[in-house]
């Protein structure tokens, strides 16, 4: 799958497999929400960023309505990412709505300013998927922040 923001100049492109992945592991927590860690790389021009993996958090609180990861034990497997591909890196977040469409909450929204204003997290534009599914339906919503800004991928 491949998509552009053209305001940002910024296209994101991913694997149908992966995606599969994210899906199922997802559903494995109906009704509740559930996500996990992007990890990618950028294109030698940034003008494309490849995500490429998830780590799903070891503990996490959940329900229909919310979805909060720890992050104990992600910067070991982030490291290990580093140590096999040193441009992979943490890309941003994702997330599911289940029964509901993949549009950024307020609280998906105070999740990604947090990500910008943690000095740790080294990311000036982080990426957002929620993943909105039925019983008969998944859509995708990619978005990402620029200036101060959510963008969604088309």
């Amino acid at each position: 799958m491949i998509l552009k923001v053209e305001k940002v100049g910024l296209g994101i492109e991913t694997e149908d497999k992966l995606l599969n992945s994210l899906v199922e592991n997802g559903k494995s927590h109906y009704p509740n929400e559930f996500g996990g860690f992007l990890v990618g790389y950028y294109s030698d021009d940034n003008r494309y960023l490849h995500i490429t993996n998830t780590i799903l958090p070891k503990s996490f609180k959940a329900s229909k309505c919310s979805f909060e990861r720890s992050t104990k034990g992600i910067k070991k497997k982030l490291d290990t990412y580093y140590k096999e591909t040193p441009q992979k890196f943490y890309v941003g977040e994702w997330h599911t709505h289940p029964d509901n469409s993949p549009i950024p909450s307020m609280t998906d929204i105070s999740a990604i300013n947090a990500i910008i204003n943690n000095r740790n997290a080294c990311l000036a534009n982080p990426v957002l998927l929620i993943i909105g599914y039925s019983k008969t339906k998944v859509d995708f919503g990619f978005y990402v922040w620029f200036e101060n800004k959510l963008y969604r991928y088309e």
